[in-house]
């Protein structure tokens, strides 16, 4: 029996296992929209805009490790996706995301709601497809989502044009599919796995720093049996947070720009950084040049280009860091003897001790602390929850007041850097785990990016429960014109507005708020309580600031601990224009 195009789009997706498609219609996309209309096995939500379907197709794949998937229109449908395929793209997060496109005889004639997705997310793509006949579109399906989950993960768009969703073909599903140019390594060097073991021995002052890989290639058991074997302390990305347990004795917490302190002196004054599934980027790395002065390192990454593309790497392991992680810890336990605990003691009380010298902490007052938020969301939960952040101040604070115990428990955009990605990626967290605590932790601005998704949240009955850390400013904006501008606000004062609360109401969520550190747990706990979307707005200090901070330039042991302590805060006022 031949299937029309769209037919057998639905049919392929099947295959693939997708349960959760986030989608947006529009004229070109019709017949696909049609069929999933009468489709019992597939979930289609609907977001309020194309980039919340990608981010919401992110957080989904985040939470569950599955390939997600966004479904738009052509034209301004399409291109809005390019903000969300560009963050998952940055964080190598497996997503495959369908665009429609106007018929194949009009591509190129400026059509009604044309544009060449295809080229415009070419840079941001693992690889992308204009398929032009609907015989191809099975196969290319299975190629998507191969190219999209294999290897270093990534997003992958397919832009299928209206005749081809019309026209029918043979349906017919390839059981497999191989590549010829491209094959990913996954397995590693046995002689170089041979040097990374022997490194290890050798060193008095190691330390495991892991990145996002960890979480991607599932590796977070075989991360914590070789830190806890070797006694190896675990320095963590913001991309890795909850690869390691927060609570392990051997958890040094996040390192780089806004590292802890104990962390960034251990990573700088080691003999040797195990780098597994991170990339060196310039936010933990600070000024190349001074990173690590004295440490041999091991690269242990599934992408042979991220290898020395920033750092001098003494061992380079190219391999599934899951894989590559089993045959070292074997190799340890089979041949290599040694009393690590007492190898490394003395390293570990050395990291203890600027522990103690510079603890993470803050200064309490009269108004409330967006640190006390987070402890206390951690008090409430017990870590057993999913955070997402949105972008800059609130991120930070997330990252480093709450403990990750788990794995995939923190979705955030890393490398790109995307406001408006945690409240939409809560939702698609909260759509693959509907019985799960989802919370959003955002900020005044970066909230109001995509605070449209509400009526996604309400409409689904996706009770994500959004944490606005609410100090009236563009906070990390705020931040750097106070230190390095000479408080000089342009264009980062937003005032009290909106009213949250009533946004929510009028969205049909709850809305709370909390305007004294009094008021932050009875609010959270009213949050968790209530079984419907709830949008919290704390009104927290508008001059607190994160800390530790490198400045842009600095070395990571070059580290802004905190403001001085001045007797009274002088009044700030934003700049405005008449």
């Amino acid at each position: 029996m031949k299937l029309s195009g769209a037919e057998i789009l639905i049919e392929s997706l099947k295959k693939e296992g997708v349960d959760t498609i986030f989608g947006y219609p529009g004229g070109v996309v019709l017949n696909i929209f049609d069929k999933l209309y009468d489709e019992k096995s597939i979930n289609l939500i609907l977001p309020r805009h194309e980039q919340g379907a990608v981010h919401m197709a992110d957080g989904y794949s985040r939470a569950t490790g599955k390939v997600g998937v966004a479904l738009v229109t052509s034209g301004p449908g399409a291109t809005n996706t390019v903000t969300g395929i560009a963050t998952a793209y940055m964080d190598s997060i497996p997503m495959v995301v369908i665009t429609g496109q106007v018929p194949t005889m009009l591509i190129g004639n400026d059509a009604f709601q044309e544009a060449d997705i295809v080229g415009i997310t070419r840079p941001c793509t693992k690889y992308n497809y204009l398929v032009k006949d609907v015989k191809d579109l099975a196969y290319t399906i299975k190629e998507a989502f191969h190219i999209a989950r294999s290897g270093r993960p990534g997003p992958v768009l397919i832009d299928i044009p209206k005749d081809v969703s019309v026209h029918k073909a043979d349906f017919k599903y390839p059981e497999a599919i191989t590549i010829r140019s491209y094959n990913p390594n996954y397995t590693g060097n046995k002689w170089q796995i041979q040097k990374a073991a022997e490194a290890l021995a050798k060193s008095k002052k190691p330390v495991i720093y892991a990145g996002g890989g960890v979480l991607l290639s599932d590796a977070a058991s075989e991360l914590k049996e070789l830190a806890e074997f070797t006694q190896s302390p675990v320095a963590m990305t913001l991309m890795g947070l909850g690869g390691f347990p927060g609570n392990d004795p051997l958890a040094l917490g996040m390192l780089g720009m806004h590292g802890t302190y104990h962390t960034n002196m251990a990573v700088h004054n080691s003999d040797l950084i195990i780098a597994i599934g991170a990339r060196f980027d310039d936010r933990v790395t600070g000024r190349v040049d001074a990173f690590s002065p004295g440490a041999k390192i091991i690269h242990i990454d599934i992408d042979p280009t991220s290898i020395r593309k920033n750092i001098h790497v003494d061992i380079p392991i190219v391999g599934d860091v899951k894989t590559v992680l089993k045959s070292l810890n074997a190799l340890l336990k089979a041949k290599f003897k040694e009393d690590w605990k007492e190898l490394h003691k003395d390293w570990l009380k050395q990291i203890a001790a600027w522990n103690k010298e510079h603890p993470m902490a803050y200064n309490k007052g009269e108004a409330i602390k967006p640190q006390q938020v987070m402890e206390t969301i951690y008090k409430l939960t017990k870590g057993d929850c999913i955070i997402t952040t949105e972008v800059g101040q609130n991120q930070m604070w997330a990252a480093q007041f709450f403990k990750y115990h788990y794995p995939r428990t923190f979705l955030s955009s890393g490398g790109l850097g995307t406001m408006g990605y945690g409240f939409p990626a809560a939702i698609g967290a909260q759509a693959a785990y509907p019985n799960k605590l989802v919370f959003d932790i955002a900020g005044d601005g970066s909230i109001q990016m995509n605070i449209q998704e509400l009526a996604t949240a309400v409409l689904y009955k996706l009770p994500v429960k959004v944490v606005i850390l609410n100090n009236a400013y563009l906070g990390m904006v705020r931040q750097w014109q106070e230190l390095f501008f000479q408080e000089r606000y342009s264009a980062s004062f937003l005032d009290d507005c909106p009213d949250f609360v009533k946004v929510a109401e009028a969205y049909g969520a709850v809305g709370l708020r909390a305007v004294k550190p009094s008021e932050v747990e009875p609010v959270l706990k009213e949050a968790i309580k209530v079984k419907k979307p709830v949008m919290m707005d704390f009104k927290i200090d508008k001059f607190e600031k994160v800390y530790p901070m490198v400045p842009a330039g600095g070395a990571i042991n070059e580290m802004l601990l905190g403001d001085p302590i001045v007797a009274e805060k002088p009044k700030q006022t934003a700049r405005r224009k008449k």
